[in-house]
C-alpha cells in the first residue's frame, strides 16, 4: 500500500523479493577472480596489480562518463565495468603499456557495451573485443611478456643468452608448443609458474574462482564442462596432451569467466552445450591449424555472434501449444 495517497497496489502472485542483483553477482564475479590476481602479482610482480587497477578504474571512468554523455541512468555501481576491466587485464601481458590497456578499456565500455545500450544488449563480450582489438592493433606489445625465472633457465638451456634481458616475445607454452620446443610441465602451468597473459596462467587459481561461483550459484559447469571436455577430446583426437591444451592459453580463464557472461551466452541448457562445444571446437581448430598458437578469443568471439540463433534453435516447445503459436 502507497501510504503517501493512501492507494493499494495489486499485482500478480507471487510476491518474491530475490536477493540477488546485478550488483551482487559482479561482486562474487570479481571474488572469485583475485586467486588469479594473487598468482600474477606472484609471479609478474607489482605491475600485474597496476595493470590490473588501470584497466578497472579505465572502464569505470569510461562507463561513467560514456552514461552521462548519452543522457542514461548511472551504472557504475553495479560493478559489470569492473569486472570487465578485472577481465580484460587478465587477457594481456604483465608488461603492457598502460596506455594500451586504456584504448582496450575505452573499446570494451563504450564501443562494444555502451553504443549497444548498455549491460545486457551488447551482443558480444566486452573484453574479448578489447583484447582482440589491441592485438591486432598492437601485436608485438600484446606477444611480449615479462620473463619469469622457468623462462629464463629455458633461454639458457636453448643456447640463448639471457644478460640484460626482462622481456620475451612469443615464449607463451602455446608458442613453444608451436615451434617444438621445451614447454613446460602440466604441473607448471597448473600452479602458474609459466609465461602468458597475466590472468591466464595458473589453472589452479582460475580453478578454484570457478568452484566459488558454482558454489554460489552465479555460474552453472554447463558451459565450462562442455568446453574444456571438448578442448580435451580433440586433444586426445589429434594425438596431443589434454592437460596441456586446457591449463596452456585461455582455456580455463575463457572457459569460467568469459563464455559463462549472461548476456552472452545461450539461455537454455541444450544451448549452453552446443556453446560451449563450439568453443572449444574453435578453439582447438585456431590452435592446430592456425597460424596463431592461441584461440580462445576468437572462438568466443564467433560463438558469441551465434548465440541469438542458437537460442532460437534451442527453444523450449509449451506443451499444448501448436507449431507457430496459438493464432485463433
Amino acid at each position: 500500500m502507497n501510504l503517501k495517497d493512501n492507494h493499494l497496489i495489486v499485482s500478480s502472485a507471487p510476491h518474491i523479493v530475490n536477493p540477488v542483483d546485478t550488483s551482487n553477482i559482479m561482486k562474487n564475479v570479481v571474488i572469485a577472480l583475485m586467486p588469479a590476481l594473487a598468482v600474477a602479482i606472484y609471479v609478474f610482480g607489482m605491475q600485474a596489480l597496476l595493470l590490473t587497477v588501470t584497466c578497472v578504474a579505465s572502464c569505470v571512468i569510461f562507463e561513467g562518463l560514456s552514461r552521462k554523455i548519452l543522457n542514461r541512468p548511472q551504472t557504475i555501481g553495479d560493478f559489470s565495468a569492473v569486472v570487465t576491466g578485472v577481465i580484460l587485464s587478465y587477457n594481456l601481458p604483465a608488461g603492457l603499456p598502460l596506455w594500451m590497456a586504456v584504448i582496450g578499456s575505452f573499446v570494451a565500455i563504450v564501443v562494444v557495451k555502451q553504443l549497444f545500450g548498455g549491460l545486457g544488449q551488447n551482443f558480444v563480450n566486452p573484453a574479448i573485443v578489447g583484447r582482440i582489438v589491441l592485438f591486432t592493433s598492437f601485436a608485438t606489445p600484446m606477444t611480449t611478456w615479462p620473463l619469469t625465472e622457468r623462462m629464463s633457465s629455458v633461454l639458457q638451456n636453448t643456447g640463448v643468452v639471457n644478460t640484460g634481458v626482462d622481456a620475451i616475445t612469443g615464449a607463451t607454452p602455446l608458442a613453444l608448443f608451436s615451434n617444438a620446443k621445451d614447454v613446460p610441465s602440466n604441473m607448471e602451468m597448473f600452479l602458474g609458474t609459466i609465461n602468458g597473459s597475466m590472468g591466464e596462467i595458473s589453472a589452479a587459481a582460475l580453478l578454484l574462482g570457478g568452484l566459488y561461483l558454482v558454489f554460489k550459484k552465479i555460474i552453472e559447469p554447463t558451459i565450462p564442462a562442455a568446453f574444456i571436455g571438448t578442448v580435451a577430446v580433440m586433444a586426445l583426437m589429434m594425438g596431443f596432451d589434454p592437460i596441456f591444451h586446457i591449463c596452456a592459453g585461455g582455456v580455463m580463464l575463457g572457459a569460467i569467466f568469459m563464455a559463462t557472461d549472461y548476456v552472452t551466452s545461450p539461455l537454455t541448457t541444450k544451448g549452453k552445450i552446443i556453446f560451449g562445444i563450439g568453443c572449444g571446437f574453435l578453439t582447438m581448430i585456431i590452435r592446430i591449424f592456425a597460424s596463431y598458437p592461441e584461440g580462445v578469443s576468437f572462438a568466443l568471439l564467433l560463438m558469441n555472434i551465434l548465440v541469438p540463433h542458437i537460442d532460437k534453435w534451442t527453444k523450449v516447445k509449451l506443451n499444448g501449444v501448436p507449431k507457430g503459436g496459438d493464432k485463433s
